[in-house]
């Protein structure tokens, strides 16, 4: 029966892919959907591939463990979701368009800027290469997870059929596909972290027995301000859980969602539905893994294993199907966004820029279809291995893209003076700084790597634009134009 609820939803989504394949004619199609989503796609489409495998399995897996020093992490997450949508949103819809059309982040730093040695768009599409293949490979190593406990295939061979089924559909429909799935995964997400939790504390015996339960295992994990050790959580680790929402602000894939939309007018309506979308599913994940404290006899071997477990035991097989192809779903809707951004990156940052300036749309187009296959080719090999964590993996990725572009874009749409070497030293130093401060451990370096990164991002940014020649009177009327359809 699960079996069977996993093939019809595969089915359905390739479909999705076949149909937006149709109307898929040109690169802007291809990478932002023509700009023509309406508020209710634009929202649980920037959700669903925002929140990706971690939602259903690395955040209930973490509240297992951490228990209500988990909703430090998704009060931040829920936080950063609002002041992104309330902050960016419709700067970078209108700003993006009046930039010549820029299709990606890299291409909005270069013409924004007015780049014409493209350094800041090459260097822009090298981190979001790198960055995402972590991203990438954290969804499919959820999905080998998914295959392996659900159906006992061997993990290997259970990380290749994620990878064919998320390839399958991006590979055709672009970001139609991936937006018009994101809607039905998005519900679905949902969906399943209300229902799953509803239930387990009902089987319990209502809010106040699951509470009891968590309490009798271990009363700190009722304790925001604690860990499950009964240590005081410590300023530094406050700090690195809240610090996940400073994240929003560069994150390409999230990003795109708001280029996408069909107006900026179309924006407020969207941050309602995102945010509560949001509000929503993660209150879920955290009570999943508070409910499995108390529901479980045993702890688990992997945490990040919870919510598959919760759902085999509390509902029918026809019923767990669906509620597991919501880990699928999570899977796909992030991994596919990530795959069409850096595929989109490498067809109109990298070989249009670089090597073919000429290029028709159909080549633009097919360029991006191809780096589909090769960036998800590498991203299974890093996924293979077994013992990797979904939640390390996007910590990395969701810390470099934060650091590296969240203070370039915030100061590039609200700094009217800010140079172009400003803006390449911000994306350097953000992404470098993550990189480095990833490698070193004790007091303040076990400081999550975002907050220094963003921080040493923004001071090199007004550093070195006001080091630099103000920018051209083109770029500052141009930064006008944009303030004044925004307050019309």
């Amino acid at each position: 029966m699960i079996t069977l609820t996993f093939v019809i939803y595969l089915a359905l989504m390739l479909a999705i892919g076949i149909i937006a394949y149709r109307r898929t004619q040109d690169l802007s199609d291809y990478v932002l959907g023509g700009r023509n989503l309406g508020p209710i796609p634009s929202a649980l489409s920037a959700g669903a591939s925002d929140m990706s495998g971690w939602l259903l399995m690395g955040l209930p897996g973490y509240a297992m463990a951490a228990g209500f020093g988990s909703f430090w992490l998704a009060g931040g997450l829920l936080i950063g979701t609002w002041l992104n949508w309330l902050l960016v949103a419709q700067r970078l819809r209108v700003y993006s368009q009046k930039a010549d059309d820029a299709l990606t982040l890299p291409a909005f730093f270069e013409k924004r800027f007015e780049d014409k040695s493209h350094s800041l768009r090459i260097i822009s599409a090298v981190f979001v290469l790198v960055f995402f293949l972590f991203y990438t490979s954290s969804g499919l190593v959820a999905g080998g997870k998914l295959f392996e406990t659900v159906f006992g295939f061997d993990y290997t061979v259970a990380v290749l059929v994620g990878a064919a089924a998320v390839i399958s559909y991006t590979l055709f429909g672009g970001f139609l596909a991936v937006s018009w799935t994101d809607v039905v995964q998005g519900l679905l997400m949902v969906g399943a972290l209300m229902l799953v939790p509803l239930f387990a504390i009902g089987e319990i015996g209502g809010l106040s027995g699951t509470l009891a339960a968590v309490e009798a295992k271990n009363p700190e994990l009722l304790n925001m301000f604690t860990d499950a050790k009964g240590e005081t959580i410590t300023l530094i680790g406050t700090l690195s859980l809240l610090g996940w929402g400073l994240g929003y602000f560069g994150q390409p894939h999230i990003l795109a969602r708001f280029k996408g939309i069909k107006s900026k007018d179309h924006v407020p309506a969207a941050r309602r539905i995102a945010v509560l979308w949001s509000a929503a599913s993660m209150a879920g994940a955290c009570l999943i893994g508070l409910a499995a404290i108390g529901y479980l006899p045993e702890g688990l071997g992997d945490n990040e294993t919870v919510f598959m477990v919760m759902v085999d035991a509390l509902f029918h097989p026809a019923i767990a199907g669906v509620l597991l192809a919501a880990i699928l779903a999570a899977v796909m809707s992030t991994a596919d966004s990530q795959l069409l951004v850096s595929s989109s990156a490498l067809a109109e940052d990298f070989y249009k820029a670089l090597f073919n300036k000429n290029a028709t749309q159909e080549q633009l187009v097919n360029v991006g279809r191809i780096a589909v296959i090769v960036i998800a080719v590498i991203a299974t090999f890093l996924a293979m291995d077994k013992d990797s964590k979904v939640l390390e993996l996007v910590s990395y990725a969701w810390a470099g893209f934060g650091a590296a572009f969240g203070p370039a874009l915030i100061m590039s749409l609200y700094w009217k003076d800010m140079t172009k070497v400003g803006a390449l030293a911000g994306i350097i130093t953000g992404g470098v700084t993550v990189v480095l401060w990833k490698q070193l451990t004790g007091g303040w370096f076990d400081l999550y790597e975002i907050i220094p990164g963003i921080v040493f991002a923004f001071i090199a940014i007004i550093v070195a634009s006001k080091l630099t020649a103000a920018p051209s009177a083109t770029i500052q009327a141009r930064f006008e134009e944009v303030e004044a359809e925004i307050k019309s």
